[in-house]
């Protein structure tokens, strides 16, 4: 794996595409699948989803040195280098296999195993429809090919390269549309097992399910931004890497506290930037400010309000998503306004521990008092 991502870098380069950012961003999504893919397997080598994680890391890389390779062939004029086509056809088909092995993951999620038997045969089924799918993908990949037609960006996508010939231009439409409807079909399930699972779950298995949830939102999410802002592959990360926390239950009681976190800055952001930009269009059009004027007073109005209106939010989101936290909190505040009027220590003891119990609910908890401070 290492080895495939020094190659992957050593083309970057070659194709005067490599910085800071390039090794940042693409780099996070290989760590992302095979170091959580490497460390599961480690941990517990009985588990095949480290295994699969490890597989799709592979897999992303040799797309990746496929595509620059591609780059170095069709881009900047090196004409002469081998097997250049197959090189686009690899890096222009095989990152839909690890979309297709996602739903796959969720199901094996997290022990690795099926719940039953009748999940095998839906595997079986969404198997044949992802065979479909990457047959088709080939073969779109292909045609350009064979239509001596290769033309790339520079990241080694292939473009816009007129009418296709050969299979692709004989298929029937409605192939594609069974094909969609197959995957969805097969895989939509997975996700209600989940859905219905985390209803009865408890303890640790509602943690980590919450935690497949967060992931899941997230990678979703950063998908639909990629179609229609152009936001680089880096947030499909968030999937592999909550789901190694889950297996591996490392600091899995704080997802609650990540959700919250990331709900409220999401909030606060966007009505800070529609505050923002509200308050820029009200100054140059109706104010008639100069821009540079509305720009900077817009600019000190957002940032005042930042830390009273974030506070709030947060305060609004942990009611509703944190309760723990915020139940905490309150009798925290609760036990600091009786504490002004306690004189009596053996009180005080007696409701700090009470309040400690309600509050962080731990497994063992003792007051210690000097002698001398109970006269």
């Amino acid at each position: 794996m290492l080895a495939l991502a020094v190659v992957y870098f050593v083309l970057v380069g070659l194709g005067h595409q490599l910085t800071p950012g390039t090794v940042l961003l693409e780099g996070t999504v290989v760590v992302a699948f095979g170091g959580v893919g490497v460390v599961i397997a480690l941990r517990q080598p009985q588990n095949p989803i480290g295994w699969i994680l490890l597989g799709c890391s592979i897999v992303l890389e040799l797309g990746g040195i496929g595509a620059r390779y591609a780059v170095l062939a069709y881009r900047l004029g090196n004409h002469g280098l081998p097997m250049a086509t197959a090189a686009v056809v690899l890096g222009n088909s095989v990152q839909v296999l690890v979309l297709l092995t996602i739903p796959v993951i969720i199901l094996l999620f997290p022990d690795g195993r099926l719940p039953g038997s009748r999940w095998r045969r839906l595997l079986w089924a969404y198997a044949g429809f992802g065979t479909c799918a990457m047959a088709l993908t080939i073969a779109n990949a292909i045609a350009p090919v064979a239509d001596h037609r290769i033309r790339i960006d520079p990241s080694g996508n292939l473009t816009s390269s007129g009418h296709q010939q050969g299979l692709l231009a004989n298929l029937p439409a409605w192939i594609g549309v069974v094909i969609v409807v197959g995957l969805a079909g097969t895989a939509l399930p997975v996700l209600g097992r989940h859905v219905l699972g985390w209803r009865q779950a408890t303890g640790e298995r509602r943690q980590q399910l919450k935690w497949l949830a967060f992931g899941a939102a997230v990678s979703a999410a950063w998908l639909l931004g990629m179609l229609f802002l152009s936001l680089p592959v880096v947030g499909i990360a968030a999937l592999p890497v909550s789901m190694g926390i889950a297996i591996l239950k490392y600091r899995l009681y704080d997802i609650d506290r990540i959700i919250s976190r990331t709900l409220a800055y999401t909030i606060v952001t966007g009505l800070l930037v529609g505050l923002y930009a509200g308050l820029v269009l009200l100054a140059t059009r109706e104010l008639s400010f100069h821009t540079p004027v509305a720009v900077a007073a817009s600019t000190l109005a957002a940032a005042a309000l930042f830390n009273p209106l974030r506070l709030r939010v947060q305060r609004l989101v942990d009611q509703r998503f944190n309760r723990a936290r915020y139940d905490a909190d309150q009798t925290i505040a609760a036990f600091a306004a009786q504490l002004k009027d306690a004189v009596d220590l053996d009180s005080v003891r007696d409701d700090l521990a009470a309040v400690v119990q309600k509050a962080l609910e731990p497994a063992h908890m003792s007051v210690w008092i000097r002698a001398d401070e109970r006269r």
